[in-house]
């Protein structure tokens, strides 16, 4: 059972908003740490302890990263499970577990959504192609990828590429109770300084080597940069197909660089910046035309800079996005990380520049959530963040929002609401199959109050369990429990008066 009581002014508190922070395994950014590679009980406990953290100050979504370079932190029949989890790729923990089973479990338990992030082309990172597991897709098809700088990618231009993508994808969604697919910034891979004179005499950059699948699969494309955008936009609209295919309430998220042209290229659509990377240039990710089609159900643009930065101010690109999401959910990351970073410009170093942008998306409709980069750090408590998020900004409980690009589902309502002394039970919806509960929502109103289900001070707790304590019920004239279903539809409230 959950206890959580909340009460206090109203303020400019909101019922709906994305609450959501990364949980960056690559590299061991967050989980499990370097001490608790390969022992399965040390991550369990690790994990168990961050997500009853993220429980306790209100947040209502984790963005787990589950495939950070071709590898799995689940059981897969397609790729092998990452050495960040088991210490060599392929080999299993001390005690063999599903890593992505049990962390599903356990947030959805807290009332915490899971949306899992890939990267859908890296191959390797810190390692080397010596290190792959003898099962790696890499053994039996050399020819999907190319070596980049220090680092393997898969070939974006070939059909097999988009297959093998969209395999994983629909295994993962297939298996799995996730609530969302989500990608990062990585498409095609940011761009790194020529390394000979001769190339330099061209141009600063490293080509991508994708020369020969652009001679031998144009598909009528004669501009590469062009053909290399379609690359992406065929993968990314076949995910979508793919994943609602399977579970339709399952969203397609993408987090994509903050910028995705500056004015200069784009004078017309471009943001009021001067990045020195643009999505639709240099990744080539056209963010705009998924959301114009509605390819992706979520755009979430990492806006790592502070209020006022001259070549990208948060201010500018916040509005910017605002008037940019054709519609879709749109919520900010955030680099909480950075609040940490003694080098940083000024304002990182005075608290707290991630409450001020906090204030600010507060002030733009358009915006519904935040993302914090990232799991680790923000536990940490730089600058009292997490105070001021419990205290201020997450001081109420939030349901996730609901997305405007999935048709609704109807949720039904809870069943036979009783309260024995401090026990508040209830039956599940009459529906279950097919009402696809994800959790229940109590609301107590205190004497002299009038019921507004809008207003998240009178929610006492979210809870997955069909029972609640509830402190001083006779300080209430009406209890009532509604269910949220996996498209987050609210049913119906069932109602107890005091």
């Amino acid at each position: 059972m959950v206890w959580l009581l909340c009460f206090g002014a109203y303020g400019e508190a909101t019922k709906r908003e994305l609450r959501a922070t990364w949980i960056a395994t690559v590299a061991n950014i967050d989980w499990p740490s370097v001490g608790a590679v390969g022992n399965t009980s040390l991550q369990k406990a690790e994990m168990l302890a961050m997500l009853d953290s993220l429980q306790l100050l209100h947040f209502n979504a984790v963005i787990f990263q589950i495939r950070p370079t071709a590898d799995a932190f689940y059981q897969s029949d397609l790729e092998p499970l990452s050495s960040w989890l088991t210490g060599t790729q392929g080999k299993t923990n001390d005690e063999p577990y599903d890593a992505l089973a049990f962390v599903v479990e356990e947030a959805h338990r807290r009332c915490l959504d899971v949306h899992v992030w890939l990267n859908p082309y890296r191959m390797t990172h810190t390692f080397t192609i010596d290190d792959l597991d003898s099962l790696h897709i890499y053994r039996q098809h050399p020819e999907w990828f190319w070596q980049y700088g220090d680092k393997w990618y898969f070939d974006p231009g070939l059909d097999q590429t988009r297959r093998w993508l969209n395999s994983v994808v629909g295994d993962i969604v297939s298996r799995y109770d996730i609530d969302a697919i989500h990608f990062d910034d990585y498409f095609y891979p940011y761009k790194i300084r020529a390394q000979t004179k001769e190339r330099r005499a061209v141009s600063p950059w490293e080509d991508f080597p994708d020369d020969s699948t652009f001679l031998t699969h144009p598909r009528g494309f004669t501009d590469k940069d062009a053909w290399r955008r379609n690359n992406v936009d065929m993968v990314i609209e076949e995910l979508q197909q793919t994943i609602k295919q399977i579970k339709p309430w399952v969203e397609f998220g993408i987090s994509p660089f903050g910028v995705w042209r500056n004015s200069s290229s784009d004078p017309v659509r471009g943001s009021k910046t001067q990045a020195g990377v643009q999505n639709y240039d240099d990744l080539y990710a056209d963010i705009l035309l998924w959301l114009e089609k509605g390819w992706i159900d979520y755009v979430a643009p990492q806006l790592y800079w502070e209020i006022g930065k001259r070549v990208a101010d948060y201010e500018i690109l916040a509005h910017w996005w605002a008037e940019n999401s054709y519609g879709r959910n749109l919520y900010i990351g955030h680099f909480v990380s950075q609040l940490e970073n003694q080098r940083a410009a000024a304002p990182w170093q005075h608290p707290n520049e991630i409450c001020r942008q906090l204030a600010l998306n507060n002030q733009i409709p358009e915006i519904d959530g935040s993302i914090l980069y990232s799991c680790a750090p923000l536990l940490r408590n730089p600058q009292g963040i997490c105070d001021s998020l419990l205290n201020t900004y997450y001081r109420y409980p939030a349901l996730p929002p609901i997305n405007r690009s999935i048709e609704p589902y109807v949720s039904l309502p809870p069943q036979q609401l009783t309260l024995h002394g401090h026990e508040l039970s209830w039956g599940a919806p009459a529906d279950t199959a097919t009402n696809l509960v994800r959790y229940y929502v109590v609301y107590a109103f205190p004497l002299e109050t009038n019921i507004d289900f809008d207003n998240p001070q009178y929610i006492l707790g979210i809870t997955a369990d069909n029972a609640f304590l509830v402190d001083e019920p006779d300080r209430y004239h009406t209890i009532c429990v509604t269910a949220v279903n996996r498209y987050k539809q609210e049913s119906p409230p069932c109602i107890l008066k005091n």
